[in-house]
């Protein structure tokens, strides 16, 4: 359904490294870069696609929370990125685990960013 989705961020730079660091295991990397206004947009992808989630400067003077979820190959790679998180000294929200309201198999960590959204890592497999 969705294309790409866009987020408004106190400070691009800083989400950026924080992105980058905790969602390496999902090979979350910079596609794009490009200037608006005094500040810049960057489009973040994962593998050989192209940017499907964008980072720009707040133009307003409140963020409101956003929810959204990166896609991980594996239960493993959700605990990658949980790792990453505490070690990045990121707000954990919910430690990896399976999420059965959701569906059986589903396995993620929810997360605080800078801005206070709430980004998860997924795994949609087999139960344990």
């Amino acid at each position: 359904m969705f294309d790409h989705l866009g987020i408004q961020v106190s400070d691009v730079e800083a989400s950026l490294k924080v992105y980058l660091r905790v969602f390496a295991a999902i090979g979350m990397r910079e596609a794009v870069r490009f200037p608006v206004g005094d500040g810049f947009v960057v489009g973040l992808a994962a593998g050989q696609g192209g940017p499907q989630f964008w980072l720009s400067q707040s133009t307003g003077v409140e963020t409101r929370e956003l929810h959204v979820a990166f896609q991980a190959e594996s239960r493993a790679v959700v605990d990658a990125v949980h790792e990453a998180a505490v070690a990045a000294g990121v707000e954990v929200l919910h430690a990896p685990r399976e999420w059965p309201e959701y569906h059986s198999g589903y396995y993620g960590v929810f997360l605080r960013d800078l801005d206070g959204h709430n980004v998860e890592a997924v795994y949609h497999g087999s139960p344990a």
